[in-house]
C-alpha cells in the first residue's frame, strides 16, 4: 500500500504501472514458497496482479481533441468531390445540414460562406457541388440561401466593375446552377444584358474582342443553366442562341493570325475553329438532343418526400441577386484576342479527348483551363486537380484512369473512350500552344506538365508521349513561335526525367537536310539539352546516329582562345591584352595594346577599308573578354560590368564596330550558341549594342557567306532553319515591345502627372514607336532578303531540288507571319486595349525554361 501510495504522488513520470508492478512482485517474493505450498503457482500469482493493474491503471490519459465544428465545415468544403472513394451526395447532404442546424452560430456561417465563394473561384471544377449545398440547405433553411445570394451578388458585381471577366463568369455559372431557386426568369435578363452590349461593342468597332467575351460569358453559362435543378428552360435558351449567332458567325480580323497551324485546308493536321463559333455550333446541335448534356454532374438529386413530391421543386423561391452591367463596360487588364481550339489528340484511331463536335470538349477544356491559370500560385496543387479530373464529371464520361491505348479499341463503341490523363494534359497544351500568347509564363505551364508525370507516371506519361508524337510529326505546320515553344518545353522536361526519350523513333531523320523541320527541331532540341546540362552527358543518352550532332568541340568546358593558333593574325598582341584584362590592368595598359593592334593592321592593310584597323582590336577584346569570362555567366558578366565603358565607346564607333562585337561573340562561341545568346541579351540590357544592330547581323551581314562548316556563318538556305538566331531576333524584339508597353502604362496612370511630364512622356514613346516600326521593318527585309539569296544560291548551284526550295519559302513565311502577328498585337496594344501593369508580359517565343 505504502508503494502505491509513493507512486501516486511522487510525480515521478507517467508510467507508474511498471513501478507498482516490481513493488507488488517484491512485497509478494517472500510468501512465494507458502504459495506454492499452498498449491498456487507463482505465474497465476503474476497474472492476477497484472490484471489488477490493468483495473487500476493510474497513467494520465491524452485528452480527446474534437475539431471545432467552423473547422470540421470548412474542412469538408475544400475537399469536396476530391475523392472518388466517398459518396459525393452524402457528403453534401451532411455539409448542408451542418450548416442549416448552425444557423445562428456566426462564426460557422460567415467561415461556411467566405469559403464557399471562394472556391467557386478558384476551383472551378467544384462549383456544381457548391451549388448542390446551396440547393440542398434551401430545403432545410432558406435563410442560408439568401445570405449566399446576397453576396454572390455583390462579389459577381465588383468582378463586373474591376473588369475581371473570368472571376463574373465563375459567379454566374454559379448562379446559373442555382436556377432553379430563382423567382422568374431568373439568371436571364443579365444575359440580355450582356448580349445588348455585346452588340453594342461590335457594331463600334468589328475588331473588338471584349464583345466576343461576352458572347463567350453568355454560351458557357447556358449549358449550366439548362443542367440545373429548374425546368422549363429551353425555351429561353433558345431565343438567346439565336441571337448570339450573329456575332459567332463572323470570323474576326484577327482570327487568322492566331491559327496555331500555316498552311490552308487539308495541309493542316486538324482544323482550330474560334471558341465561340464551336459553342454556338455545339449547343444547336444539343437542341436536337434534348439538352441531356450527360457530363455535368447533378449532386443535388434529393429523394421524392413522402407525398411524391421533390423538396428542390417545393423549396423557397428567391430574388435574383441585382447585377448591373456598367456602361461604359471596364477595359481588361491585357489586351484581348480571339482564341481558338486546338488539341493534341486531334488524329487519333480512337477518341481518346471529345471531338470538336461534342459540348463536352468546350465545357471541360473551360473548366481545366481556368483551373490551370488561377491556381498558378501552386503547380503541386494543380496537378493534382488535374489528375484527378474525372472526379468533378458525371460518372461513365472517362474510361478507368491509365487505360492503355490499346485497350481502348477493344471497347471502342460500347462506352465512352475518353481518357482523364489525355484531357487533362490536352489544356496544359492549349496553353503553352496559345497564340498570341499565354496567360502564364510558359515555365509554369512546364512545371504543371511535370508535377502531373511525379503524381501518376503511369497514366500522364504516356499521354505525354502521344502528344509529343503528334507535335513532332507536325512541326512544320505549326506556327513557327510554337514549333519553338514545344522545343523549349521538350527539353525542359526531358532534363526532370534524366534526358530519356525513344530517340530510335526518330532515327530516320536524323539523314535529314538541316532545312528540313522535324531534323531542325531535333537539332535545337540538343543544342537546348546540352545549354540544361553538358554535353558529354547528353552524348550518352542518345542512339549512334545521333552523336555525331554533338562534336567534341560542345564537350570543352572553355572553347579554344583563337589567338593561341599561330596562323591568327595579331596573335602576340591579342594575348597580352588578354592577360591585361584578366589581370584587370589601368585604362593606360590596355590602350597601349590596342593600339600596337592597330597599329599591326595598318601595316597589313596598308590601303585596305580604315574600319578594318579598329575592328581587328575590337576583335580581340571581345574575344578575351569571352576567354576570361568562359568560366560561368556571372564570371562573363563581371567581365563586362568591368569593360562597359569602353564596350560601349566601340560600340558608339560605327555600325561596324556594333556588328564586330556582336560577331566576336558568336563566333568565340559557335558550338554553344545558346551562351552566346545569352550574353548578347546582357549587352543588349547595358545598352552597348542596340537591337537594329542584332536583327541585322542576324539577317543581313552573313548573307553570300558560304562557310558550311561554321554555326555563325551557315549556308543561306540554313540560316532561318536555326534555332538560335530566331531565339536572338526574338529577344531582341521582344525587349523593344517590352519598352514600348512599359510607356504606355505609364502614360495610362499619368491622369495626375503635370502637363510637361506628359507632352514628354508622350514625346518618349512616339520616338519609341518609331524604332519599333523600323525594327519590324529590318526583320521583314532581313527574312525576305535571306529567302531571295537562299533561293539564288541553290538555283546556281544546281544544289538545290523542289523540296529545298518549297523548304525555305515555307520557313521565311513562317518566319513573317509570326512577326506580323507580334506588329498586329504591339499595334493593338497601344492603340487602346492594353493594361495598366508595368510588368507586361511581352509576347515572346524564347525559353522560359532556362
Amino acid at each position: 500500500m505504502s508503494d502505491n501510495n509513493r507512486n501516486r504522488g511522487g510525480g515521478r513520470g507517467y508510467n507508474n504501472r511498471k513501478r507498482r508492478y516490481r513493488g507488488e512482485r517484491s512485497s509478494s517474493s517472500s510468501s512465494s514458497s507458502s504459495d506454492v505450498e499452498g498449491g498456487i503457482h507463482l505465474f497465476e500469482t503474476n497474472e492476477v496482479l497484472s490484471k489488477d493493474d490493468d483495473d487500476h491503471d493510474r497513467r494520465p490519459q491524452r485528452r480527446r481533441y474534437e475539431e471545432p465544428i467552423t473547422v470540421r465545415i470548412r474542412k469538408q468544403v475544400l475537399s469536396i468531390a476530391e475523392s472518388p472513394l466517398k459518396k459525393m451526395e452524402d457528403e453534401i447532404a451532411s455539409i448542408a445540414k451542418t450548416v442549416a442546424e448552425n444557423y445562428f452560430d456566426d462564426e460557422l456561417q460567415n467561415a461556411f460562406y467566405d469559403v464557399l465563394l471562394q472556391i467557386v473561384l478558384e476551383q472551378p471544377c467544384t462549383i456544381p457541388f457548391c451549388a448542390a449545398i446551396v440547393l440542398i440547405a434551401n430545403t432545410q433553411k432558406p435563410e442560408v440561401t439568401q445570405e449566399i445570394l446576397g453576396r454572390a451578388g455583390k462579389v459577381a458585381q465588383g468582378h463586373i466593375e474591376a473588369g475581371s471577366w473570368r472571376e463574373f463568369k465563375l459567379m454566374i455559372r454559379f448562379l446559373g446552377l442555382l436556377q432553379g431557386l430563382f423567382e422568374g426568369d431568373g439568371i436571364f435578363p443579365i444575359l440580355e444584358d450582356l448580349f445588348s452590349r455585346a452588340v453594342d461593342l461590335q457594331t463600334a468597332s468589328s475588331d473588338d474582342a471584349l464583345g466576343l467575351e461576352l458572347v463567350k460569358i453568355i454560351l458557357l453559362t447556358i449549358p449550366y443553366v439548362l443542367a440545373s435543378s429548374a425546368t422549363d428552360q429551353e425555351a429561353l435558351a433558345l431565343a438567346l442562341l439565336e441571337k448570339t449567332d450573329v456575332i459567332t458567325s463572323t470570323p474576326h480580323a484577327l482570327e487568322a493570325l492566331v491559327d496555331p497551324y500555316t498552311g490552308e485546308g487539308e495541309e493542316k493536321p486538324s482544323e482550330s475553329p474560334s471558341i465561340i463559333g464551336t459553342l454556338q455550333k455545339q449547343l444547336q446541335t444539343e437542341l436536337s438532343g434534348q439538352w441531356e448534356l450527360a457530363f455535368i454532374p447533378r449532386p443535388w438529386k434529393m429523394p421524392p418526400q413522402e407525398d411524391g413530391t421533390d423538396p428542390l421543386t417545393v423549396a423557397m423561391k428567391h430574388a435574383f441577386p441585382s447585377i448591373v452591367v456598367p456602361d461604359p463596360l471596364p477595359q481588361p487588364s491585357k489586351p484581348m484576342f480571339p482564341e481558338v481550339y486546338i488539341s493534341v489528340y486531334a488524329d487519333q484511331e480512337v477518341e481518346t479527348v471529345p471531338p470538336t463536335k461534342e459540348l463536352a470538349s468546350s465545357i471541360i477544356r473551360d473548366v481545366l483551363v481556368d483551373t490551370i491559370n488561377i491556381l498558378d500560385f501552386n503547380r503541386n496543387v494543380t496537378a493534382k486537380f488535374l489528375t484527378n479530373v474525372d472526379c468533378y464529371w458525371s460518372p461513365g464520361t472517362f474510361v478507368k484512369r491509365a487505360t492503355p491505348f490499346d485497350k481502348l479499341k477493344e471497347i471502342a463503341g460500347d462506352g465512352s473512350t475518353w481518357k482523364p490523363e489525355d484531357i487533362a494534359v490536352d489544356a496544359v497544351f492549349s496553353q503553352v500552344l496559345q497564340l498570341p500568347t499565354p496567360e502564364h509564363k510558359l515555365v509554369y505551364y512546364h512545371s504543371v506538365l511535370t508535377e502531373a508525370c511525379k503524381l501518376a507516371p503511369a497514366a500522364v506519361a504516356p499521354s505525354l508521349g502521344r502528344a509529343i508524337r503528334f507535335l513532332y510529326r507536325n512541326v512544320g505546320r505549326l506556327d513557327l513561335e510554337l514549333a519553338y515553344r514545344f522545343m523549349d518545353w521538350f527539353a525542359h522536361h526531358l532534363s526532370n526525367f534524366g534526358f530519356t526519350w525513344k530517340w530510335t523513333e526518330w532515327v530516320d531523320d536524323v539523314g535529314l537536310p538541316d532545312i528540313h523541320p522535324r531534323n531542325a527541331f531535333i537539332i535545337g532540341a540538343l543544342e537546348k539539352e546540352v545549354r540544361l546540362s553538358f554535353a558529354q552527358r547528353i552524348r550518352g543518352t542518345l542512339p549512334e546516329p545521333y552523336k555525331p550532332l554533338i562534336s567534341t568541340a560542345k564537350e570543352k568546358d572553355t572553347p579554344d582562345f583563337k589567338y593561341d593558333l599561330e596562323e591568327t593574325p595579331y596573335k602576340a598582341q591579342a594575348q597580352e591584352l588578354m592577360k591585361a584584362i584578366r589581370k584587370k590592368a589601368s585604362e593606360e595598359e590596355i590602350q597601349a595594346l590596342i593600339d600596337s593592334i592597330h597599329r599591326a593592321a595598318q601595316e597589313q592593310e596598308q590601303e585596305g577599308n580604315p574600319d578594318d584597323v579598329l575592328l581587328a582590336s575590337t576583335d580581340a577584346y571581345v574575344t578575351s573578354i569571352c576567354y576570361i569570362g568562359s568560366k560561368s555567366l556571372s564570371h562573363v558578366l563581371s567581365c563586362i560590368e568591368r569593360c562597359k565603358d569602353r564596350l560601349a565607346a566601340i560600340s558608339q564607333a560605327s555600325a561596324s564596330a556594333r556588328n564586330q562585337i556582336i560577331d566576336s561573340v558568336m563566333t568565340y562561341w559557335t558550338d554553344q550558341p545558346g551562351i552566346g545568346v545569352n550574353i548578347i541579351d546582357k549587352l543588349l540590357n547595358y545598352t552597348i549594342l542596340t537591337p537594329l544592330s542584332v536583327v541585322e547581323w542576324v539577317l543581313l551581314l552573313n548573307l553570300n557567306l558560304n562557310l558550311n562548316n561554321n554555326n555563325n556563318h551557315p549556308t543561306n538556305e540554313c540560316i532561318l532553319a536555326q534555332a538560335h538566331r530566331y531565339e536572338l531576333v526574338a529577344l531582341t524584339v521582344a525587349k523593344v515591345n517590352n519598352r514600348v508597353r512599359q510607356i504606355v502604362a505609364s502614360l495610362r496612370r499619368s491622369h495626375d502627372l503635370p502637363p510637361d511630364q506628359k507632352r514628354l512622356l508622350e514625346d518618349t514613346l512616339r520616338v519609341e514607336r518609331e524604332e519599333q516600326k523600323r525594327l519590324y521593318d529590318v526583320v521583314e527585309e532581313g527574312v525576305v532578303g535571306v529567302a531571295a539569296v537562299a533561293a539564288a544560291d541553290v538555283s546556281e548551284n544546281g544544289t538545290g531540288t523542289a523540296d529545298t526550295e518549297a523548304l525555305m519559302r515555307d520557313w521565311a513565311e513562317r518566319w513573317l507571319r509570326v512577326f506580323r502577328r507580334w506588329a498586329a498585337v504591339e499595334d493593338a496594344f497601344v492603340g487602346g486595349g492594353g493594361g495598366d501593369d508595368d510588368d507586361v508580359d511581352v509576347v515572346d517565343g524564347t525559353a522560359d525554361a532556362q
